[in-house]
């Protein structure tokens, strides 16, 4: 698939995807949405990538829903542009929000995914990023829940991701104000974990993916990922228990722990030899595939 409102790329183990309608400042579209989903379908299939950094291109991250169409932008009966799509529906027939699909693959990913903010995410532009594991933004970055003040509601299922990364309190303030705020109250608030110059953001991002790529078993940062997200919502501390269980025992003599305890003994850098692609194994809490 070619890609016309995104950038893929992949160098040194690490892929970058750059929302890339600068004149529009990145703004989502259908056809976006559609290029991000083809996009970590293809970060999960090679084994190579490591890692990915979610960037802008230009002077916004993504500003939001593209509203060209005006009063009639979230119109399910005169626009498809924020939607799923017609053969993509809940049960009882309502079209699937795009944001949504866009926010469920990116948490079914088995790479890390680290958001670097390099100015503002608004709307849409902040909730699929939401499932993203980390988040930087430069220190002019703008944020904003703004939903209600469109007359919407909040979408990309940021109503269940954002109350757990922020706390309900937190999340109500900033999504009945809708009020767009700075990358210094988003520090504050738990939605970035560092604010740093905006020449410093990329190279920030990059250092933090090669951390990963140069130091870890990439079946384990997988199995982790899953079991942190799943985790959120497992009913008490026995079932995250018992998932960790599974996985110790599926791993504990598996040749990455082999591999990490045996290069820790002998005081070089591991080479793991386990793949994604293969060696994930089924204990890995599954999230549904239709995303």
């Amino acid at each position: 698939m070619s890609y016309s409102e995104i950038d893929y790329r992949v160098r040194d183990g690490i892929a970058t995807l750059t929302l890339n309608r600068p004149e529009r400042l990145n703004a989502y579209t259908h056809t976006m949405r559609n290029e991000m989903l083809d996009a970590f379908d293809r970060v999960d299939a090679d084994d190579e990538v490591r890692a990915v950094v979610v960037t802008g291109a230009g002077r916004a991250f993504c500003a939001g829903a593209d509203l060209g169409a005006g009063g009639d932008t979230f119109d399910r009966g005169k626009t498809q542009e924020m939607f799923a799509g017609e053969d993509d529906v809940l049960e009882d027939g309502t079209p699937r929000d795009g944001g949504g699909t866009v926010a469920l693959r990116i948490a079914r990913c088995l790479k890390p995914v680290i958001a670097a903010y390099n100015g503002a995410a608004v709307g849409v532009g902040v909730t699929m990023t939401l499932p993203m594991d980390v988040r930087l933004a430069a220190d002019n970055a703008r944020f904003g829940f703004v939903f209600a003040r469109r007359g919407i509601v909040t979408e990309a299922a940021s109503s269940w991701f954002l109350p757990r990364l922020v706390g309900i309190s937190q999340a109500m303030e900033w999504a009945v104000t809708g009020r767009v705020f700075g990358a210094d109250e988003a520090l504050r608030g738990g939605l970035v974990s560092r604010v740093v110059a905006p020449e410093d953001l990329l190279p920030a991002a990059y250092e933090l993916a090669a951390e990963i790529r140069d130091n870890t078993s990439a079946v384990s940062v997988a199995a982790i990922r899953r079991l942190m997200w799943s985790g959120l919502s497992a009913p008490s501390p026995w079932d995250a228990h018992a998932n960790d269980s599974r996985l110790m025992a599926a791993l504990g003599g598996a040749p990455d722990a082999r591999e990490g305890v045996t290069a820790f003994l002998e005081k070089r850098a591991a080479a793991f030899p386990m793949k994604v692609t293969t060696d994930l194994p089924p204990e890995v809490p599954d999230w549904p595939v239709r995303a």
